[in-house]
C-alpha cells in the first residue's frame, strides 16, 4: 500500500553499486533503479550484469542517461537474450510533444520496444528535468498524451533533488488517468506525504547521506518507506 519506493543508485563502481543495492533490499525496498551518471552505456553494462548476478531475484530497473528508448530497448533486448533480466527501464525523455497532433518520436520508440522483445515496465519521462521545458498550462495534456505509450508516466521537479510543484502533480494525476504516475526528483521523508496521489517514488538525493550523491542512508530510506506505508493505510 502507498506509493512504491524505488531507490535510485547513482552507479560508480561494482563495490559501491552492490553495497547500495544491499542497503536498499535490506530495508525491504521493493525494487531499485541503477543509473549511469558518470560514464557511458557500454561501461555501464558490466555493472548491470554483475548486479543481476548478485541479486538474482530482486526487482532491478535501469536508466541509461541521455538515451531514449529508441536505442535503449535494443540494449535491453540483448540483455534479456543473454539471460540478464531487467525489470524496468526509465527514460528521462519519452519524447512526448504536447504541442503536436502526432507523436512521431514516441511512436518510433514504441516500435523499437516491440521489436526488442523486452517485456519489462517502461517509466517514461514527461515534462522532465533537464529536458525541453513544458509550460504549466500544458502539463495535463502532456500526461494524457504520454499515458498510452508507457507503463508509468514519470515526471519530476526542475532539477535533481528539486521537489515537484504540487500543481504539476495534480495536473499529471488528472492527465494520466488510470495510468500509474511516478515522481523522480525531490521526494524526501519530510515531504512525501504531499505526494499521496503518486504511485511510485524514484528517489536518490532524498534518501542519500547529506552531501553524498552516491550512498543511500539506510535510516532515511527506512523513514521514507514508513511514510509511504502510512499513506497507503490512510483512508
Amino acid at each position: 500500500p502507498g506509493p512504491v519506493v524505488l531507490p535510485v543508485v547513482h552507479v560508480r563502481d561494482t563495490a559501491q553499486t552492490l553495497a547500495n543495492l544491499d542497503t536498499a533490499f535490506a530495508a525491504s525496498a521493493p525494487g531499485a533503479f541503477l543509473i549511469n551518471h558518470d560514464f557511458g552505456v557500454q561501461a555501464f553494462l558490466p555493472l548491470i550484469r554483475t548486479a543481476r548476478t548478485a541479486f538474482p531475484q530482486a526487482w532491478i530497473g535501469v536508466n541509461f542517461l541521455a538515451v531514449t528508448g529508441r536505442d535503449a530497448f535494443a540494449v535491453l533486448g540483448r540483455l534479456a537474450r543473454e539471460g540478464v533480466r531487467i525489470d524496468a527501464y526509465w527514460a528521462d525523455d519519452a519524447r512526448i510533444d504536447e504541442r503536436a497532433s502526432h507523436q512521431t518520436e514516441a511512436d518510433a520508440i514504441q516500435v523499437a520496444r516491440t521489436a526488442s522483445g523486452w517485456d519489462g515496465l517502461y517509466f517514461g519521462g514527461t515534462a522532465f528535468k533537464k529536458q525541453r521545458p513544458v509550460a504549466p498550462e500544458h502539463w495535463q495534456r502532456a500526461a494524457a498524451l504520454a499515458a498510452p505509450y508507457m507503463d508509468a508516466v514519470t515526471t519530476s521537479g526542475t532539477a535533481t533533488g528539486e521537489a515537484a510543484a504540487l500543481d504539476k502533480i495534480t495536473a499529471f494525476r488528472v492527465g494520466a488517468g488510470a495510468r500509474p504516475l511516478a515522481l523522480a526528483s525531490g521526494v524526501t521523508p519530510e515531504n512525501a506525504a504531499h505526494y499521496a496521489g503518486v504511485d511510485a517514488f524514484l528517489v536518490a538525493t532524498g534518501i542519500n547521506h547529506p552531501g553524498d550523491f552516491y550512498t543511500i542512508d539506510p535510516a532515511r530510506l527506512t523513514a521514507l518507506l514508513e511514510v509511504s506505508a502510512d499513506l497507503g493505510r490512510t483512508p
